[in-house]
């Protein structure tokens, strides 16, 4: 495969992916300032969340003073912000149209489509009331764009690094929306081993579509260590740092290269880190810091993808 190919598939599918792990980590905000409305909770959970995705300083740099409102416009519809739903779902469809030959016609039109329906959203509308519905159509239609790609293209190099995409930002998501929430909800290391507070764990949970999943698992309390375990070690959860590179890995595997030896070894060892780990040693050596080391490794990951087989890194 072209790597000019390759490349438009892998940011794709990132875009795609970011968009939607975005609207979750918004969601999950608004509903919880819900139940904690204090100014002072709420300036400091949105900044939380702006600080998670690289974004604090250029905020206030532009706005000022954090608000939910306009913490919520920067991140779903300003232009200046090149991290925002509205700019990845733009340049998803960017990178689509430049493989639409690739691609079947149900794909392109799919996120054509969802690029188009975007533009109908109002961004003062979203942020003073509808928020919700508007997170939830961006989940809806990333579900979707899989569904359709899954379900009616080849199953060949070009499929392989839409997944290879999907998944390494997917990983990523994870770690920063768990980082995020560690943060903000276990002050230290003795505080994982309580039940903390339920509402906000199940929040986090529900933001990862893992309510149900935890549920089936553990039958039992909500506690933060079994969150812990969950999103980072189980590789049944679909969004588990595990199950992330596990797809990593195997995409890389089977689309390896002359030059691409050191890669998959990287990616083997971040698998089979996770694969082998316990909760328990992550958080001895701290779950910050261990989340903040697998965020480094991935990124590093990315780039060597990027240096082996695509044109440029985005």
């Amino acid at each position: 495969m072209l790597s000019r190919v390759a490349d438009h598939l892998y940011w794709m599918a990132r875009y795609t992916e970011r968009a939607e792990n975005l609207a979750r980590m918004l969601d999950v905000n608004c509903r919880m300032t819900l139940l904690r409305s204090d100014e002072d909770a709420v300036r400091r959970r949105w900044s939380s969340t702006l600080e998670t995705v690289g974004q604090l300083e250029p905020f206030l740099a532009a706005r000022g003073t954090v608000t939910q409102a306009a913490a919520i416009e920067w991140l779903s519809f300003e232009r200046g912000n090149p991290g925002s739903i509205g700019q990845c779902l733009g340049l998803a469809r960017e990178n689509a149209h430049a493989v639409r030959g690739t691609l079947t016609s149900e794909a392109w039109e799919t996120l054509n489509a969802t690029w188009l329906e975007f533009r109908r959203f109002r961004p003062g509308a979203v942020a003073q009331g509808a928020a919700g519905d508007f997170f939830e159509w961006v989940k809806f239609r990333s579900h979707l764009a899989r569904g359709v790609i899954q379900g009616t293209m080849l199953a060949d190099d070009a499929l392989e690094f839409t997944w290879l995409g999907t998944y390494l930002e997917r990983a990523d998501n994870t770690a920063r929306i768990l980082d995020a929430r560690f943060l903000l909800l276990a002050e230290d290391a003795a505080r994982a081993d309580e039940a903390g507070d339920y509402y906000e764990w199940s929040a986090l949970l529900r933001s990862v579509s893992a309510f149900e999943i935890y549920r089936k698992v553990y039958r039992d309390l909500i506690t933060p260590r079994r969150v812990a375990e969950l999103l980072v070690l189980r590789e049944a959860m679909p969004r588990s740092l595990r199950h992330c590179m596990a797809r990593v890995h195997g995409t890389l595997a089977r689309v390896a290269n002359d030059r691409s030896a050191e890669t998959l070894r990287r990616a083997g060892e971040l698998h089979a880190g996770l694969q082998y780990g316990r909760i328990d040693d992550a958080f001895a050596r701290g779950l910050r810091d261990y989340l903040s080391r697998f965020l480094v490794d991935t990124s590093r990951l990315g780039a060597r993808i990027a240096d082996d087989f695509l044109v440029s890194e985005a």
